[in-house]
């Protein structure tokens, strides 16, 4: 009897690469494709789909492919575990950007091998993403490399430091609720619609800032945010007893952004629930402050002096002094992550706020199973 092949996604606008996702599956058993539902998407997301859960659930059984299909029941990146359950499949196969530790611990316990797509197009056909054939929208992404938390004033008043961030091309729809700046690029969305208009990038963040955080906002959106998504390349936004850094040093040198892109990996963990609070438990002091500034700084010269070593060591370092601080930061997933790179990545720490999203990984070696960036040029 063939192997049963199980594969779940949302397949929205779909395409060759769908279909070549496909068929690369098929070839290892009878395929079988749990859809994610609209609701299941516009939670991850922040979108609602283009075609309908009857339109892509038909579209999909429609492929030669497919043995069957339905759309999930369930909700989250875990959507489809009842289906699972009752299929028993031998197979569960997932796209680079669709592995998760918590698919991977899941198939472990089910007794299910888990196989990674080489995204292979079928002859003569190019790549393609939905993605990238959506074109919804161009404005970018921002990953902090280093030093988040300094564009808060609770604590930049208590010492002065940088944050450094790159903005990064939508080359991946990134989940809602990941510290991938998700809310400001919202923002975004809602002002400039499919891309960043002409215009001084820094001004034209200062007005998403001031849109994101009106009058009254208690814990705002800090501008590491907003400044991250629209000013290209890498940046160090140095702040000191404000919400606005004082300067901006910015980095379009081509051999630094490439050094960046082949040593930064990022891994997927669940993305933050939403009773999730990172102030439980903080304990915010000047000592914790300085250290983490100066993990920032010497991240900063590490890049600048192309040093993947002395940048993993010091990112690990600004992970731990903003631990130390928040540590409602670390989840159990997060955590189990870490164990899991340690011996291989030269340095680690989660993009943003914490609490699910993306882990960071500095290494020079192939991570697993991670995303690669393309930094956004000017």
């Amino acid at each position: 009897m063939a192997k049963k092949v199980f594969v779940s996604g949302c397949y929205d606008m779909l395409h060759s690469g769908h279909v070549a996702f496909f068929e690369e599956a098929a070839r290892h058993g009878d395929l079988y494709v749990g859809l994610g539902s609209d609701k299941t998407i516009y939670e991850l997301k922040g979108r609602k789909t283009i075609n309908n859960d009857a339109e892509r659930l038909y579209m999909v059984k429609a492929i030669r492919y497919v043995k069957d299909a339905w759309i999930n029941s369930g909700s989250g990146i875990m959507d489809f575990e009842k289906e699972v359950l009752e299929l028993k499949p031998d197979i569960f196969f997932v796209n680079t950007d669709g592995f998760a530790p918590a698919k991977e611990k899941f198939c472990k316990e089910h007794g299910i091998e888990l196989l990674v797509s080489e995204r292979i197009p079928s002859a003569g056909l190019p790549v393609r993403s939905t993605t990238a054939l959506r074109q919804e929208c161009r404005i970018p992404y921002r990953v902090e490399l280093c030093g988040g938390w300094l564009d808060q004033p609770a604590l930049n008043d208590l010492a002065p430091g940088a944050v450094l961030t790159v903005s990064i091309e939508p080359d991946i729809e990134f989940n809602d609720r990941s510290g991938m700046a998700t809310s400001s690029r919202k923002k975004a969305i809602e002002l400039w619609q499919t891309a960043i208009p002409a215009g001084d990038p820094e001004e034209l963040a200062y007005k998403l800032f001031c849109l994101e955080n009106p009058p009254g906002t208690i814990h705002f959106s800090g501008a590491q945010d907003q400044l991250g998504i629209l000013m290209p390349g890498l940046n160090k936004l140095n702040f000191d007893k404000g919400f606005w850094p004082r300067t901006i040093a910015s980095v379009q040198d081509e051999e630094i952004l490439r050094f960046i892109e082949r040593h930064l990996w990022l891994l997927q963990m669940p993305r933050r629930s939403a009773d999730y609070d990172v102030y439980t438990g903080a304990a915010i002091n000047a000592e914790d402050v300085r250290l983490l500034a100066e993990s920032s700084e010497n991240v900063w010269r590490a890049l600048m002096n192309k040093d993947s070593v002395e940048w993993g060591k010091n990112t690990t370092r600004s992970f731990e002094a903003q631990l130390r601080m928040f540590p409602a930061m670390l989840t159990p997933d997060v955590a189990e992550e870490i164990e899991k790179i340690k011996d291989t990545a030269l340095g680690w720490k989660l993009n943003g706020a914490g609490g699910g999203g993306y882990l960071i990984a500095v290494s020079e070696k192939e991570i697993p199973n991670a995303i690669r960036i393309n930094i956004r040029r000017s």
